[in-house]
């Protein structure tokens, strides 16, 4: 049954479809802004040229070849920031946290 008015449409819900949408999109924009082309891209971060376009595309890569590209892109650095989010197990631990931080 299709969906007549996607929740989506009406409710910030990040799906690993729309983090992935996004993530392609930011990836695309930032190759451009370096002005490089797929091709000279792949070269430069030793990916199949078919790898890159499948992940510009269709949002499919290997974890492997994107730390490649992003280390191309001078981007690695931005994998250190995943999985760094503590657990909050309580109100008081996120006023806390929340409080330290400003």
């Amino acid at each position: 049954m299709e969906e007549r008015f996607p929740l989506s449409d009406f409710v910030d819900i990040r799906t690993i479809d729309t983090v992935t949408c996004d993530l392609v999109n930011r990836f695309v924009e930032r190759r451009k802004e370096m002005n490089m082309s797929r091709a000279a891209l792949a070269k430069e971060a030793n990916v199949s040229y078919a790898s890159l376009r499948r992940f510009e595309e269709i949002g499919e890569i290997s974890l492997a070849s994107l730390m490649k590209l992003a280390k191309a892109m001078d981007m690695l650095d931005d994998f250190d920031k995943l999985f760094t989010r503590h657990k909050i197990k309580s109100l008081k631990d996120y006023l806390k946290k929340k409080y330290r931080s400003n």
